[in-house]
């Protein structure tokens, strides 16, 4: 077979049914090869970085390995974006370009760049394959590399003479990945004494527990102590929001119930986090009188941002299995009495006069239409919050956002790959204004696959949680953030043939959201809110996180 021909067999081997991508001159012969096979459907995107946001938000909805094609030059650093998001994320996504041929590099030929060198610092592992002899061994260790352990992109960089060169291929099953915990007795006994000696326990449960699966062990974690639960951003779905246990969101947008409750517990069982900045804030004064027990497959994550009293390194789901049968049931009324006072503290908005709907409305309503039962993808910014706060979720891989890296234009491609990669279900996009100019291109995309995702535009004229933090820390002065100039969303989508509405009132986006969803077919809803609606809670950078903003802080700023 020639290499192109292998990369088609070996993606094949993997399961591999579906890859975005956009052809160029050096990836050819792998396009070529990929016509005549027939068996794995392609995505022609209109950008290169829709493609990788597209493949991660596939991997993210279904645990499998997202791919991504991509030519020479400039259409693999038109990757790097998604890459970098993947990465930081933690989301398995293969991407496989073609370079110049051998002899070329190091020769500054036409579309010639050196992509594994600038992706070193954001792939788990990447290559440029030397020979087509090496090629088949290269593509399955890139599968089980970014689909075992901690989870996350690996790019394949292919000279395009090797995939026009010829060897012998034999196929292979894929090899298997057996996760692991790597702990021992003395280590699981000494941390369920820890947990049995607590008073008032918290379960923080972050974006690993999804990765791992171990949803259910979470669960029977909280039952047998009785306690409350918090989720980081990336954690969110990982834990049934409406569980009365469950306190919300943890950290800078996070709730009173997370975080004062995680800063009074005496023991903290933290699962599949990393203790970001955006999660603990001070540092110095996170969870200061709690003995936290940090459960993590990453070993480079235990004590890396918070000192822990002691960890448990490995698979999220393992770890915990080995751990439930050592915890003793609890009863513990008082504390989450405590908890649940908390939990009534949460702010609601009022409704401007001036934008008569607010993301609140729009979010909640949302919830009702689909009954909590749609994969929510978001861009970045307040509407992203508003999304992790307001909607509803009961399974995990139903909440897909950019997180780490935190990646306005991430939403589209990443809807459209969900939707690809999860047919049964509805996908739904949260954008702002400002983020959906990044990607509207994809509507072309959508439009010509079909693929019923719903992009809902918070439009409130200007790059929000910017000028949020504006308001608040930089005196009002608004430099560069107003968005006072078009286009109109709902002719733009029209322009593509894709279905758009404008909505100003609650009745506007009732009709709206029923007229999308009924349809079963693209949308835009182009929602006016008002310029100055604020994501709240708050805590202000740098400060501890009970340290929390309210309501009352953003009238007075008013």
């Amino acid at each position: 077979m020639t290499g192109a021909e292998i990369i088609i067999n070996c993606l094949l081997e993997q399961g591999v049914d579906t890859v975005f991508g956009y052809p160029g001159g050096t990836i050819l012969n792998v396009y070529d090869a990929l016509y005549k096979s027939g068996k794995i459907h392609h995505y022609l995107t209109a950008h290169e970085q829709g493609a990788a946001h597209a493949a991660d938000g596939y991997a993210r909805a279904t645990g499998k390995v997202g791919v991504c094609f991509a030519t020479s030059g400039p259409g693999a650093t038109n990757l790097v974006t998604g890459i970098a998001t993947a990465y930081m994320d933690s989301s398995p996504v293969v991407a496989i370009t073609c370079n110049v041929a051998g002899n070329l590099l190091g020769r500054d030929s036409f579309q010639e760049v050196d992509i594994t060198g600038i992706t070193m610092p954001i792939t788990k592992h990447n290559y440029i394959v030397p020979s087509v002899n090496k090629l088949a061994d290269i593509i399955r260790e890139a599968f089980y590399i970014a689909n075992s352990g901690r989870k996350g992109p690996v790019l394949i960089d292919i000279p395009k003479d090797v995939t026009a060169a010829e060897c012998d291929y034999t196929p292979e099953k894929p090899r298997k990945y057996v996760p692991e915990a790597f702990v021992t007795d003395a280590e699981i006994e000494k941390a369920a004494k820890l947990i049995n000696s607590a008073e008032r326990p918290f379960i923080v449960s972050g974006g690993g527990v999804i990765a791992a699966g171990a949803e259910e062990e979470i669960k029977a974690l909280a039952k047998r102590l009785d306690c409350p639960v918090a989720c980081t951003f990336m954690g969110i779905g990982s834990y049934d929001t409406s569980a009365p246990e469950y306190t919300g969101m943890i950290g800078m947008h996070g709730t009173k119930a997370s975080n004062i409750g995680v800063n009074t517990s005496d023991v903290l069982i933290a699962v599949g986090v990393r203790f970001s900045d955006r999660v603990i804030s001070d540092a110095s004064k996170f969870a200061k009188n709690s003995k936290i027990i940090h459960i993590d497959i990453d070993p480079a994550e235990i004590s890396k941002n918070v000192r822990c009293a002691m960890s448990l390194t490995g698979d999220a789901k393992v770890a915990l299995e080995k751990l439930l049968p050592h915890i003793e049931q609890k009863k513990s009324d008082e504390w989450l009495n405590h908890i649940e006072s908390l939990k009534k503290e949460f702010p609601k908005m009022d409704l401007s006069p001036s934008a008569p709907i607010n993301p609140e409305y729009i979010l909640e309503k949302l919830n009702d239409v689909t009954h909590g039962d749609a994969i929510i993808v978001t861009e970045v910014g307040q509407h992203q919050m508003w999304a992790g706060q307001f909607c509803s979720f009961k399974t995990p891989r139903t909440f897909i956002s950019s997180g780490g890296l935190g990646t306005m234009g991430f939403g589209t491609g990443a809807a459209m790959g969900a939707q690809v990669g999860v047919p049964n279900k509805r996908v739904i996009s949260i954008a702002g204004d400002g983020c959906f100019r990044m990607n509207c291109n994809e509507l072309c995309t959508i439009q010509h696959y079909n693929i019923p995702v719903i992009i809902i535009v918070m439009n409130n004229g200007t790059l929000g949680m910017v000028r949020q933090w504006q308001t608040l820390f930089y005196g009002g002065r608004y430099s560069e953030t107003t968005l006072d100039r078009g286009p109109d969303f709902k002719k733009l989508a029209e322009a593509y043939f894709v279905d758009g509405y404008s909505v100003y009132t609650k009745e506007d986006f009732d009709n709206a959201i029923s007229t999308a969803l009924s349809k079963n077919a693209p949308a835009v809803i182009d929602a006016h809110i008002d310029t100055d609606e604020f994501v709240l809670p708050m805590v202000s950078p740098g400060k501890p996180i009970s340290d929390i903003l309210t309501e009352n802080v953003k009238r007075a700023k008013k």
